[in-house]
């Protein structure tokens, strides 16, 4: 959609210099867990676009971003102090790499790449598929969500930056399954190689490059 106004629903931590902000939804705003939307943000008269994906399974009534805070940015330390009832200018959402109603999923994660990893394993497991997330990071975000995630029978796999992903990978791939990467470039060169190793083609996955 066009850039329209949305207003913020409410903010919470969910880890160390990440939030999860709540929007509600704009009339004719359509979207699905994984693609992403353009923010603007006006910081001292000067309008910051940044792109965000949506980490809620769905986008009835309110819909969800989770936002990696750095304290030395422009825009996110401001994102950090948003209340319910202020607003910002959205447009979207873009992207092909979201979920699509397929009946088992591996989401592999990088960092805030955990965000959409939630939204579609909860979104999957809704709709009476499967689920499984390999996600690494030194410090992880959505924790209580993974483990919600965890005692509904979605298989996660928390990793370090120390480790590989390859196990993990093979471990949780299967022939029938649509595997989802998010995260930045250097875990994607990786996600690419786990899937190689596990024999799986990394041009069928839905990838999402954060940078």
């Amino acid at each position: 959609m066009d850039q329209t106004a949305v207003t913020v629903a409410a903010v919470s931590d969910v880890g160390t210099d990440a939030i999860a902000v709540e929007f509600e939804t704009p009339a004719d705003f359509s979207a699905q867990p994984g693609q992403f939307v353009k923010l603007i943000a006006t910081v001292d008269g000067e309008e910051y676009p940044r792109f965000y994906t949506i980490s809620s399974p769905d986008v009835e009534g309110t819909f969800e971003m989770t936002i990696e805070i750095d304290p030395e940015g422009e825009v996110t330390p401001r994102l950090q102090t948003l209340a319910p009832g202020d607003e910002l200018t959205l447009s979207g959402p873009y992207g092909d790499a979201y979920y699509e109603g397929e009946q088992r999923v591996l989401v592999l994660a990088g960092g805030p790449g955990i965000g959409p990893a939630v939204g579609i394993a909860e979104r999957a497991i809704a709709e009476g598929g499967e689920a499984a997330i390999v996600y690494r990071d030194d410090d992880p975000i959505h924790e209580a969500r993974l483990a919600e995630l965890g005692s509904r029978g979605v298989d996660v796999e928390l990793l370090t930056p120390a480790d590989t992903l390859d196990d993990a990978v093979a471990d949780a791939f299967s022939r029938d399954t649509q595997v989802f990467v998010y995260g930045f470039a250097d875990f994607l060169d990786d996600a690419t190689d786990a899937l190689e190793a596990a024999d799986a083609d990394p041009e069928a996955a839905k990838v999402e490059n954060f940078g």
